[in-house]
């Protein structure tokens, strides 16, 4: 399962994305939030929450999908590398686990008092407060993953939809966490095809407008043969790097278009996977006269 997209996309949504993630942490003054490789050995934390102008300690966030035996120690080292390289912070490591039986038991130094690595269970406590907060659009994002019924989550997708729509949110974090929910159903439902699961939610929107079958799930809009699959994956991921770019820089130049439009797939993908190390369209493509 893919989930680091995803997960940086929920945390960059503010505070509330970070209280419901971690089961009621709170972030004490203000944050920003990035995705981070550490360069010294290209390690990816999924979410950092950086204090901005106060002493508060930077937040670590690591969603761990899958049982993995190295999960606690795979954050670990990631938490020394950030602190080796900004040794005059506090860094705290949080470990989002969906069930606790996935929680590893070493080190056990983790689950010692006083540890600077928390662990987190969704299936803990966030079904209790899905039905606490059913119109918290912070907390109806990760219905797909605690909603263990079929029939339930189905009957109620519509409305868990709304719940995100109607919300009083800026446009950018409504976006946001739509483009999550719809990755969880997309996850949640791989069986079923992209028009089925937006009927499921009550919707009626052209498979190439849906953000998240764009950006996070879809590898390809074509049917037919290998060839056009393999066309179909490129325009979908060409599609997507031109909305990427547009999102974070604003309008793109025309050399830009060109040389996104004449890119093979393998280097696409090699942009898309880059888009958020870079400052510039300039350093993701390499400039207009590099060729």
């Amino acid at each position: 399962m893919k989930t680091d997209h995803p997960i940086y996309l929920f945390l960059r949504s503010g505070p509330e994305a970070f209280r419901v993630l971690t089961g009621g942490l709170e972030l004490q003054g203000p944050y920003t939030a990035c995705s981070l490789t550490l360069k010294t050995i290209e390690r990816r934390i999924d979410g950092l929450l950086e204090p901005i102008h106060h002493p508060g300690p930077t937040y670590v966030v690591e969603f761990q999908a899958q049982p993995s035996a190295k999960a606690l120690y795979n954050l670990s080292s990631k938490v020394g590398l950030y602190g080796e390289e900004h040794p005059e912070r506090e860094v705290v490591g949080i470990a989002v686990f969906l069930h606790a039986a996935d929680i590893p038991k070493h080190p056990r130094w983790v689950h010692a008092p006083g540890s600077p690595i928390h662990c987190v269970a969704l299936d803990s406590f966030l079904r209790a407060l899905l039905d606490r907060e059913p119109h918290n659009p912070f907390v109806a994002v990760f219905a797909p993953l605690v909603i263990e019924r079929d029939a339930e989550l189905a009957e109620r997708a519509p409305a868990l939809w709304q719940s995100i729509q109607q919300a009083p949110l800026g446009d950018e974090i409504r976006a946001t966490l739509s483009d999550v929910m719809e990755f969880w159903f997309f996850e949640r439902y791989k069986d079923k095809s992209a028009k089925e699961i937006w009927a499921m939610l009550n919707l009626i929107t052209p498979i190439q407008e849906t953000k998240a079958y764009q950006s996070i799930y879809a590898e390809g809009l074509a049917d037919g043969e290998e060839k056009g699959k393999a066309e179909g994956k490129a325009e979908g991921k060409a599609t997507t790097l031109h909305r990427q770019l547009t999102r974070r820089f604003g309008s793109l130049q025309p050399w830009v278009e060109r040389r996104i439009a004449a890119a093979s797939e393998a280097q696409l993908e090699t942009w898309l996977d880059g888009i958020f190390d870079v400052t510039s369209v300039e350093d993701l493509l390499g400039g207009e006269d590099r060729h």
